[in-house]
């Protein structure tokens, strides 16, 4: 039986849940194949609640911490709308291949409905084609304003 729910951080089983799916997802090469250190994971629940418009998204299959997704909100100044970004997915090697990403994505799509979002956005990795083939079939795209101007790329800088 899989189970899809919006987590609540200060439930210690969804906390747990999510502390131990953002291991997994860090330890896998998409997540860069080094586990998070100490002083990221005992202060992450924390700092999760404390971040307005925080939605983390949990799959428990069979009563077991199976995928998660995180998202936070954003804004489009072009819709003068908010919208929802999703920065984290993962779904544990155990239960790969049974939809529970997909799940996960609908749920996404369904706070960002209640929510008034005008778009989604996500960043996957150009290596990444089995979760670029699941976004493509849900919808998503790259982010072109013109063609002529190309696509829009996530750059970034570490502090």
């Amino acid at each position: 039986m899989t189970e899809i729910i919006r987590a609540d951080y200060l439930n210690p089983v969804h906390a747990k849940a999510i502390v131990a799916l953002m291991q997994t997802y860090a330890r896998d090469i998409m997540g860069g194949g080094d586990a998070l250190p100490l002083e990221v994971t005992s202060v992450l629940i924390e700092r999760l609640a404390a971040t307005p418009g925080a939605v983390s998204i949990l799959a428990f299959a069979n009563g077991q911490p199976a995928g998660l997704l995180n998202a936070f909100a954003g804004f489009s100044t072009f819709a003068a709308r908010p919208l929802l970004n999703i920065h984290d997915v993962v779904v544990a090697p155990a239960f790969r291949g049974q939809g529970l990403a997909r799940a996960l994505m609908a749920e996404a799509e369904t706070v960002a409905r209640e929510r008034g979002c005008a778009k989604l956005t996500l960043e996957v990795l150009e290596g990444n084609a089995t979760a670029q083939r699941l976004y493509r079939s849900l919808g998503y795209g790259d982010y072109v304003l013109d063609p002529e101007m190309g696509r829009a790329l996530f750059w970034q800088k570490r502090l």
